[in-house]
């Protein structure tokens, strides 16, 4: 009997999870819905490459003809308003239902919105969909100040986006530093620093107070003082997107509470990416995302085959003409010891070290130079018996590397 797998969603991780039962289920019918009037699309378009064209096959995760291929239904600019998980029904907003026999909720995230005065004012942006991106980029057309609040990485390849079009970019974050959650303390400074050389105005520990002008945009104010602007745009974090199965028996924490097999409290229910909870924790990474849909599907058609496993954090970050990485545990509070090297030309790498095993890494190198660091890490290889005050990092990763080999071998 054929089986009906709907995805609701159009994230990575839905775009994954139906790949995943394509392989395990040749003839199944797989159906994805979407609110948004576009096959799933790469988010991290909408600040990395803002001011492309948005609409290009190049921002698709899997282009039309894949669709095709796979024989995966996608219906966008269809919103799901309803699951009725007793009858195995999905009712859409014009009213059509939908039966299925499994269904996959990848509804993602919502960005966290700034309720302070001023901030519904003409010209206040936060981007999370490609409407808004473009909405955006056609207000800022013809101005030339714009105060980015947000020193995360979303806000971080914004500011990068506007500079390269010429915009006068002022960051406000309210954090000691910048990334704090990927990079330790001389890392962030670094990177504050070359932005300050190309002329961006960092402000850190900003306390936003609010947005003045009369129906539009006109400066912020913060910390007592008056910021001249033509418009606001804000990256504070994500929050998992509930309101669907808000009605729904569903169970909840802070995401969907998914188990190993990605399977909800329900039966026949599945989530995966930004909102689903699994051990606790929402993941809200890229390639957890796409680990989580690779899991759900495959479970979705052949049920217990597959559990999720989370895989070692990884950030890449490219903008102001720099690249570097952070990987894994990058806590130096928590961590037992750290290996730093760095020189006059930028270099700069920094190893984590707990109970005798490498667990983070912040470099300022491609993400080509990560691989290494993370069969190190992934593999838990013991630095024990080194004298780590003695060796520098290459020294101590060609040990590791040795250690390693007899590992790979078995």
């Amino acid at each position: 009997m054929t089986k009906h797998y709907c995805i609701i969603g159009t994230g990575v991780a839905a775009v994954n999870a139906a790949k995943a039962i394509r392989d395990q289920d040749p003839e199944g019918n797989i159906l994805l819905f979407g609110s948004e009037d576009s096959l799933p699309y790469n988010r991290i378009k909408l600040s990395k490459d803002l001011f492309a064209d948005l609409r290009s096959e190049k921002v698709l995760i899997k282009k039309e003809k894949w669709y095709q291929k796979q024989q995966v239904q996608a219906f966008p600019s269809t919103t799901i308003t309803q699951i009725d998980v007793e009858q195995h029904v999905l009712v859409t907003a014009t009213g059509e239902r939908i039966s299925y026999d499994k269904l996959l909720i990848c509804t993602g995230s919502k960005n966290r919105k700034l309720s302070l005065p001023g901030f519904d004012k003409q010209g206040v942006f936060t981007i999370r969909e490609m409407h808004e991106a473009e909405a955006f980029k056609t207000y800022i057309e013809d101005k030339s100040s714009i105060v980015n609040i947000g020193g995360g990485i979303q806000g971080l390849e914004t500011a990068w986006s506007l500079v390269k079009a010429g915009k006068k970019v002022t960051i406000l974050e309210a954090a000691p530093r910048l990334m704090a959650r990927q990079l330790d303390e001389k890392a962030s400074s670094m990177l504050k620093q070359k932005m300050e050389a190309i002329g961006i105005d960092v402000r850190l520990q900003a306390t936003v107070q609010q947005v003045i002008g009369e129906e539009a945009v006109a400066g912020i104010h913060v910390n007592e003082s008056t910021i001249p602007c033509d418009s606001v745009i804000y990256s504070i974090g994500v929050t998992p997107d509930l309101d669907l199965v808000a009605s729904t028996p569903v169970a909840t924490q802070r995401g969907i509470i998914v188990n190993e097999y990605m399977e909800t409290s329900i039966a026949d229910v599945y989530a995966a990416g930004d909102v689903a909870e699994w051990n606790g924790g929402v993941e809200g990474l890229w390639d957890r995302a796409m680990d989580q849909g690779k899991v759900a599907g495959k479970n979705m058609a052949s049920p217990g085959t597959e559990v999720y496993r989370k895989t070692i954090p990884l950030t890449v970050f490219n903008a102001f003409d720099l690249a570097l990485f952070s990987m894994g545990l990058v806590d130096e509070m928590v961590c037992d010891a750290t290996l730093i090297e760095e020189d006059a030309s930028g270099t700069y790498t920094r190893l984590f070290i707990k109970d005798q095993t490498i667990v983070g890494v912040v470099s300022f190198e491609s993400v080509i130079a990560a691989a290494p660091y993370k069969a190190a890490i992934e593999s838990q290889v013991s630095v024990a018996g080194l004298d780590l005050k003695a060796l520098s990092i290459q020294e101590v990763m060609a040990v590791v590397k040795g250690r390693l080999e007899p590992l790979a071998a078995v």
